[in-house]
């Protein structure tokens, strides 16, 4: 009975006991037969084998392994797109870096390839996410960081796109400034102050426009300003300047030296006799000045406040400059001396040059020239030639000296010497040879030029 017993605990399925003492005693029962044998009786839950149930539980284990290769053929995949994936968001974050720390080298980058990687790679990251069920904190880190690239392409496009162009702008302009000004230092050769051994004046600087006139007030549109021509000593930084609203001289304004004049501080007033011209200079600590009654030329002392006039019997009142009519007779001073422009009746109003006498203050010697004095903007001397202005029709603040007499030789020349203008009209222009710098009134405003010769 005890071997049954054992061979039953072996064949009996597992589940229906729990020790072989419980097992016997809940299902074997033990009689005496008729004959007077001994019988055991044996219950048996289930008498035959569930071959269905290990059929079953063999097909679950293959769907697992099957299932568990997928899974595992899918982080297999996953790990080398991550892999390349990794590899090409460092590229991309060297490129993003490398754009970040010198923009001005990829002004033609195209910035929409770098946002349409960025977004094929928060895509990736997202189909990793979910194909991975949950968070993953390298996934995260990852798609933090690729937002992070996104707004600094972002960023460094508006800053391209909305400054870096201007600002190159700006500076091409800037360079080419610099360059016209180095040029310009180029051509512009050391003044050598009272020598005339050259072939004349080849070219201008561009304006030096200073400031507004010392009133401030731009409707002061007629006047001067410049430096004494033949300074005494001790007023070689001498500036002065006159401003009015009409073609009438009405005062003078010196200033000791030029910070004086651009502060219009500690300066001296002169008044000058009224019904005057326009086109004067300061020559010898004297005002030369056209004076209307009698019409004649005259000097003002701006040590002793002395006026003195010359009638020049064949200067007319009919001819002026084509900015003024009220500019009959116009003064100069250069390397030679004094001088004085006007046109006569005789000359049919072309222009006439005369060299004035300093001691006597009169006519020294007379050149008629072949200028047509209502087509001159203006005239000035240098080195005993006379030069005249014209507009240019090409613009309005263009300008140009297009003719020249030489008095010396009595040639004259047809010219084409363009300059600019800061302003479209000016009232008085003349050359200083203590300098040799051209001095312009230019509508209210203090303008100069280097002049180049030839």
């Amino acid at each position: 009975m005890f071997e049954l017993l054992l061979l039953l605990s072996v064949v009996g399925p597992a589940s229906a006991w729990t020790s072989l003492e419980d097992w016997v005693s809940g299902n074997v029962t033990v009689s005496v037969g008729d004959s007077g044998q001994c019988l055991c009786h044996v219950y048996l839950p289930e008498t035959t084998f569930s071959a269905s149930r290990v059929e079953h539980m063999q097909q679950v284990t293959k769907d697992l392994i099957l299932e568990v290769t997928i899974q595992i053929e899918k982080i297999d995949s996953y790990d080398g797109k991550l892999g390349v994936f990794l590899s090409e968001l460092e590229n991309l974050d060297m490129r993003v870096k490398l754009l970040e720390s010198n923009p001005d080298k990829y002004v033609e980058l195209d910035f929409e390839l770098l946002r349409t990687e960025l977004r094929e790679f928060e895509a990736l990251v997202t189909e990793l996410h979910e194909a991975l069920n949950g968070s993953s904190p390298t996934l995260d880190s990852l798609y933090v960081e690729i937002r992070n690239m996104t707004l600094i392409v972002d960023r460094l496009e508006g800053y391209d796109k909305g400054n870096l162009d201007v600002v190159r702008l700006e500076f091409a302009k800037l360079k080419k400034k610099l360059d016209d000004c180095q040029k310009e230092m180029e051509d512009i050769i050391t003044p050598d102050i009272g020598n005339c051994d050259h072939q004349g004046i080849i070219s201008l600087s561009k304006p030096m426009a200073i400031q507004l006139n010392a009133d401030l007030d731009s409707g002061y549109r007629y006047g001067g300003w410049g430096k004494d021509s033949k300074p005494a000593q001790g007023s070689e930084s001498m500036y002065w300047y006159g401003g009015y609203r009409g073609p009438s001289v009405q005062y003078l304004k010196l200033y000791s030296d030029y910070d004086k004049l651009i502060l219009r501080s500690s300066f001296e007033v002169h008044n000058i006799p009224r019904d005057t011209g326009n086109n004067y200079i300061v020559h010898g600590n004297a005002m030369y000045y056209q004076y209307n009654n009698p019409f004649s030329m005259s000097k003002f002392n701006l040590n002793s406040s002395q006026h003195d006039y010359r009638v020049i019997p064949d200067a007319s009142r009919r001819f002026s400059y084509s900015n003024s009519s009220d500019q009959n007779m116009d003064f100069a001073a250069d390397e030679n001396g004094l001088w004085v422009i006007y046109a006569t009746e005789q000359s049919k109003g072309k222009l006439v040059v005369a060299k004035i006498d300093m001691p006597s203050f009169g006519i020294e010697n007379v050149w008629s020239t072949g200028a047509y004095k209502p087509l001159v903007g203006n005239a000035f001397m240098v080195c005993g030639v006379m030069y005249a202005t014209r507009p240019l029709p090409v613009s309005l603040n263009s300008e140009e000296i297009f003719y020249s007499y030489d008095t010396r030789s009595g040639q004259e020349r047809q010219l084409s010497i363009p300059f600019e203008k800061f302003q479209q009209s000016y009232y008085n222009l003349h050359y200083n040879p203590a300098d040799q710098k051209l001095y312009m009134y230019n509508d209210g405003y203090y303008v100069s030029y280097d002049v180049k010769f030839n």
